[in-house]
């Protein structure tokens, strides 16, 4: 019973990844590449203010989530003007600069050598150490994190990012401020990141920067895109089914070494797929082989 509530841990951080994720690629059509930047971002700080300056678990979070949201301005005002590849690009060197931060600034984060012994969560005096609590308090997180993006979607706030995504033209010709919506949406993806981040550092107890690369970030936009973009329930269909289908990997008897490498390629096929015979993703709406 552990493993699995270890699994269904792993799947609701990354659902609120995906979530986070959704926000930008399914209802406002922006395809960025900073997530596991912005995950990064929220793991660092909350590690750092619990273990150093002995922040209460919640005052973590919050900072690490307020954080991503300033860091975001820094790479949305300026990128936000670009478009399409020019903005993939953009993204990219961010995640690559944060990723360089990570690993080389020594004296903060450590380097290589990572942040140990990060405490399990305490709230109110609720010390969270088994894995059934720390579910629970995973699965609150991403119902919070599906309620923030529902609601958004669901407002007038959301129409206006469905119509960026169908015609940014159009949108700016209604006199929409399509930069100031863009600005918010991505500070709101870069909170919620951040979050997830918060939870994972406290459930494994050590990060260092291999856990956000951008092979991270690539993962997560696989979730969403198998998932289904745009929709209530494609972040955590892809969320579950990219996590749970590689684990079934391991009561094959395969080698770690083979089952490893296996596990790629399974994520490689099931993208390859998708864009051919289900661009839409498994329960998505936005058909991203428009």
């Amino acid at each position: 019973m552990e493993y699995i509530f270890h699994i269904f841990i792993l799947v609701c951080i990354f659902s609120i990844l995906t979530f986070s994720l959704d926000l930008l690629m399914g209802h406002a059509g922006i395809l960025s590449i900073t997530q596991a930047a912005f995950y990064g971002l929220g793991a660092y700080a909350s590690a750092l203010l619990v273990v150093c300056l002995k922040f209460p678990f919640l005052a973590g979070v919050l900072v690490g989530m307020v954080a991503a949201a300033l860091m975001s301005l820094v790479v949305s005002l300026p990128s936000l003007r670009l478009h399409d590849d020019y903005f993939v690009i953009a993204t990219f060197g961010f995640q690559m600069i944060l990723f360089s931060v990570f690993n080389n600034w020594m004296a903060v984060t450590r380097g290589p050598l990572g942040i140990p012994g990060i405490p399990p969560p305490s709230i109110f005096g609720w010390a969270i150490t088994s894995k059934i609590a720390y579910l629970i308090l995973t699965a609150c997180f991403a119902a919070l994190a599906y309620a923030v993006v529902w609601r958004l979607t669901s407002s007038p706030f959301g129409r206006v990012l469905h119509a960026i995504r169908e015609d940014e033209v159009f949108a700016r010709s209604l006199g929409k401020n399509v930069l100031r919506f863009k600005v918010v949406a991505f500070a709101v993806s870069a909170a919620l990141a951040a979050a997830a981040g918060s939870l994972y550092a406290h459930y494994v107890t050590f990060i260092d920067p291999t856990s956000f690369t951008v092979m991270e970030s690539i993962l997560i936009i696989s979730m969403v895109i198998i998932g289904g973009a745009g929709s209530r329930w494609g972040p955590l269909v892809g969320a579950l089914v990219v996590v749970t289908l590689p684990e079934l990997l391991r009561f094959v008897g395969l080698p770690s070494a083979v089952a490893a490498n296996l596990r790629q390629i399974i994520y490689g096929l099931l993208l390859v797929l998708m864009m051919l015979l289900r661009p839409r993703g498994l329960v998505g709406k936005y058909d991203f082989g428009r």
